[in-house]
């Protein structure tokens, strides 16, 4: 993947994640800072980052249940150690963080 593209895959990812935090249900607050997307879970202070990692064009996924390193492919960002995509990986990571089912319904 050139590094064109993937500038403008992790752009378009992260923009949506922040307009799928706006619209969710969950009071989630988002900080970007950079090539970094914090999101905090109000209730209680946890966060989950995502960093855009050039070097290996990979997006990475911090949470309290461990770091995920996610490629770009033909469906998407994908996990290379639990398979899954982005919208599912941070679905999980949020309900396991804030205790009860969180869907962003992400959609990239």
């Amino acid at each position: 993947m050139s590094q064109t593209r993937y500038d403008a895959a992790v752009e378009h990812t992260l923009m949506a994640i922040e307009d799928a935090v706006d619209n969710c249900a969950w009071d989630i607050d988002f900080e970007r800072n950079g090539a970094v997307l914090t999101l905090t879970l109000e209730d209680n202070g946890s966060q989950v980052i995502i960093s855009r990692q050039s070097a290996s064009c990979e997006l990475w996924v911090a949470a309290k249940s461990g770091g995920y390193h996610l490629a770009f492919a033909p469906a998407g960002w994908t996990c290379a150690s639990t398979g899954e995509n982005l919208p599912a990986l941070l679905d999980r990571v949020l309900s396991d963080q804030q205790g009860e089912p969180v869907s962003l319904a992400l959609s990239l």
